[in-house]
């Protein structure tokens, strides 16, 4: 079985003292989960947030690395960094990192494996715009997306991996796919996982749905076969609207 886990991305959100607060806050209220729990913070929060949350049940994760292991790359995070600050995931592949930053397939293929080689397991995003979508391509899309960036791992390095699976269209839009729709793309996601690495890696293989999941509608989405829980973007800023989420595998 696939393990169930909801994730905060906080985006260029809080300043440090403030990301700190939530962290503390997030400790207090989270108590036994029924998922794994992890937060991504900005890079500057990383060390400090490590501090807050150790003893806790909380993972934590960063929401980018470096292409380049290092050197003369100025403003750049490498994987060996973020693994030392005590992070234990990244997220990689995020659809504004795609769009903003013009993160090719072959540039996250190279973060994918830096991260790896550097014990860091991956949050690795895949999902299609509104116009692919209405033109009945996500498929097509999403496999091309894992094709070009992870599909090329070992099996053992694929242990490594999880998949979240974003509709663009409805990130921070306050559009959610319906929950059978998400559950038909996730379907086919861990079928081109199947086809790749085999039907019991697939079955462990966690893919999160990530686009405007709140707590209102997370227990409908989670309570599908090929759901395995969350990525969440706003609803993770705010200690008590995560935990309303993660209290959806209660």
């Amino acid at each position: 079985m696939a393990k169930k886990i909801v994730a905060g991305n906080w985006k260029m959100n809080k300043n440090l003292q403030e990301g700190i607060a939530l962290a503390k806050e997030l400790t207090e209220v989270v108590k036994n989960p029924n998922c794994d729990v992890i937060i991504g913070t900005p890079f500057i929060h990383l060390a400090s947030v490590a501090e807050v949350i150790k003893g806790s049940c909380i993972q934590l994760s960063a929401e980018n690395c470096a292409n380049k292991a290092s050197g003369a790359y100025t403003g750049e995070v490498s994987a060996e960094m973020v693994k030392s600050t005590g992070a234990e995931y990244v997220i990689l592949g995020h659809s504004e990192r795609r769009e903003y930053y013009a993160e090719t397939p072959e540039i996250l293929k190279e973060k994918v494996e830096l991260a790896l080689a550097n014990g860091l397991k991956v949050i690795f995003c895949i999902g299609e715009s509104l116009e692919e979508r209405e033109a009945n391509k996500q498929n097509e899309v999403v496999k091309a997306e894992l094709a070009g960036s992870v599909f090329h791992l070992s099996a053992e390095q694929w242990k490594n991996i999880i998949i979240a699976y974003e509709p663009i269209w409805a990130i921070g839009t306050g559009k959610t796919a319906t929950a059978d729709q998400a559950e038909e793309i996730h379907a086919y996601i861990r079928s081109c996982v199947a086809e790749v690495y085999g039907a019991e890696a697939a079955a462990e293989t966690s893919i999160l749905y990530g686009g405007s999941c709140k707590a209102s509608n997370a227990p409908e989405l989670f309570a599908k076969p090929d759901i395995d829980g969350g990525l969440i973007g706003g609803a993770s800023l705010k200690a008590a609207d995560f935990k309303g989420i993660i209290d959806a595998w209660g």
